[in-house]
């Protein structure tokens, strides 16, 4: 393999490791910290892409600049209305009831693909992917996939600082380890949870938002989203950051590595799933229990 064959896995791998993390960051903020696996996050996402797609088409049209960023801007906050309203009528209720809230949210799923083909049909028009393309030998690579990556860095970070060095994580924290022992000290966890689902909602609609222009919008491409964030949250374990980022990259190498190989999408997603479920065979408690473990030993032959 030649270094242009080289560099093109590369730029596979971090296409994927982007998709992976963008795709669970949500899913693992609503499942990590509070216990609910929504089934309804390949939707959320969507949510976000449609309100993006027709946000910036209706801008175009009006001549509007910058219409892609104003555009994804709207499809993140529509995504966050849409995720507190179903938080306040419907989720709140579940917490706490894992099996419920999996049946509830696969009915949200299920009648939000039949709204969606309702109104809009089995498709609509998709936005063109912005930038050009960076040239190596015979290969070609949108620069926006670099964008993409750069993003789900700032995404980590962004969720690092926020749940370890502000005020509102420290709550966060202290709801999810405790809840009655932090409503006794003065948080509200009522309003901390709904801010917490709210967040994921809003972190689904980023990832519509930013592969608005990577996608075909139809009501049923929230799956192909759900199937791989739900394997990279078990693979990651509860962790938000870490199980999140470690699962993203463990699994994006064998996806991009066969897809490379076999040009085929099919047998990436295949091999992910064989690496994932070794994983999990090996670490019942996803990365994040391993790491645990690992803290735990450092700690215990310190002292």
């Amino acid at each position: 393999m030649g270094p242009y064959e080289l560099l093109s896995l590369f730029f596979q791998f971090l296409d994927s490791f982007a998709f992976l993390v963008l795709a669970t960051v949500g899913l693992a903020i609503i499942f990590g910290m509070m216990g609910v696996i929504n089934l309804a996050h390949g939707e959320f996402i969507l949510v976000g892409a449609y309100a993006t797609t027709l946000s910036f088409h209706s801008l175009a049209d009006l001549g509007v600049p910058l219409a892609l960023p104003i555009a994804m801007v709207v499809g993140v906050l529509v995504t966050m209305v849409f995720g507190l309203v179903l938080e306040v009528t419907v989720m709140r209720r579940l917490y706490g009831r894992l099996l419920d809230s999996m049946v509830a949210t696969w009915a949200i799923s299920l009648i939000m693909i039949q709204l969606l083909r309702i109104q809009f049909g089995n498709s609509i028009d998709n936005i063109a992917i912005p930038g050009g393309n960076v040239s190596f030998g015979p290969y070609t690579n949108p620069y926006y996939e670099l964008f993409l990556v750069g993003a789900a860095i700032a995404v980590l970070v962004g969720l690092y600082w926020l749940f370890t060095r502000t005020d509102f994580g420290m709550r966060a924290r202290a709801t999810i380890q405790d809840k009655e022992t932090a409503r006794s000290m003065g948080v509200d966890t009522d309003r901390m949870y709904m801010t917490t689902f709210v967040i994921g909602s809003g972190l689904a609609g980023l990832t519509g938002a930013l592969y608005a222009p990577m996608q075909s919008m139809s009501p049923e491409a929230g799956t192909g989203f759900l199937v791989e964030a739900f394997v990279t949250v078990v693979v990651g374990g509860t962790s938000v950051i870490v199980g999140t980022l470690l699962a993203s990259g463990l699994l994006g190498l064998p996806k991009a590595g066969f897809e490379y190989a076999f040009n085929s999408q099919l047998i990436g997603q295949v091999a992910m799933l064989v690496v994932a479920i070794v994983a999990i065979r090996l670490m019942p408690s996803g990365i994040t229990g391993l790491v645990e473990s690992w803290r735990q030993s450092r700690r215990e032959s310190n002292d």
